[in-house]
């Protein structure tokens, strides 16, 4: 009998140690020191209130109306209190619907690895409109944001990295929910800046291979124009690069023409 009771005590205490290391375990994955990724900008409330605040939509672009208060709520809403790991695309609905912004026909600009001379290309013309020239981009650019389950409170130490730790992250699951819907409002031309100095100018995995350009509508959008952009002095035509074929490929199959030209820094810049 007394043996008994011992394998009875000893299976109770495996039980209760199983528990407390699953316990600990899902503790930890809850903790600061978990993710590889940088953790929420410090600030981030007054950061995307002050950008929202201040946003005046520049010539071309239109906005109906904005409810700064409204648009913090929703995009708390989105990932606080989940696992920052398990995040969706209707995660993020009800914000769009608050920043619904589209941009005119032919002046859509897309862009991959090299987001500063996109923005310094066109800081006075202003006749095309990236992303981030939207009040959605504009109030998240360069932001990173994550929370945990079940805890109201934002994770400030560490958030998931899309390549270490998970890819349905708050950060990548927004900029993939935003692009995807950017893309998809795009008409008439569009432009795409490519970077020419590095070996591969068009990368199938970027944000402009496997979401942008997949969600063009080929009804509406008739001409991609890709510009690849090259350091001064770089002699190389990028424009017969194997990855630009490639990026030929994909558009030309979903009916939409492509041209391509190599351009310099200096030049565009002057």
């Amino acid at each position: 009998m007394a043996q008994v009771c011992c394998i009875v005590f000893g299976l109770g205490a495996l039980i209760l140690a199983t528990v407390a290391v699953t316990t600990g375990i899902l503790l930890w994955r809850q903790g600061h020191l978990q993710w590889h990724g940088k953790g929420t900008t410090a600030n981030i409330s007054e950061i995307i209130l002050r950008r929202c605040e201040s946003y005046t939509p520049r010539k071309g672009l239109q906005l109906k109306e904005k409810n700064c208060k409204e648009i913090w709520k929703a995009f708390k809403n989105s990932f606080i209190s989940k696992d920052p790991c398990s995040i969706t695309e209707e995660d993020y609905l009800p914000l769009m619907k608050l920043t619904n912004q589209t941009v005119p026909c032919h002046q859509t600009l897309f862009w991959s690895k090299m987001p500063t001379l996109a923005r310094q290309l066109f800081q006075d013309q202003r006749k095309v409109f990236s992303l981030e020239d939207l009040l959605l981009g504009s109030i998240t650019d360069g932001l990173t944001w994550c929370g945990s389950r079940g805890t109201s409170e934002m994770n400030y130490q560490s958030c998931p990295d899309r390549r270490k730790d998970c890819s349905n992250n708050p950060v990548s699951v927004f900029w993939k929910t935003a692009s995807k819907k950017f893309a998809a409002d795009a008409c008439g031309e569009v432009l795409a800046l490519l970077n020419g100095s590095i070996p591969e100018p068009f990368d199938r995995n970027s944000i402009f291979g496997s979401v942008e350009i997949l969600n063009l509508n080929s009804k509406a959008v008739h001409l991609l124009q890709a510009w690849v952009i090259h350091d001064a002095g770089d002699s190389r035509d990028s424009c017969l690069s194997s990855s630009i074929n490639d990026l030929k490929s994909i558009i030309t199959e979903r009916n939409i023409r492509f041209t391509c030209q190599k351009e310099y820094r200096p030049a565009r810049l002057v």
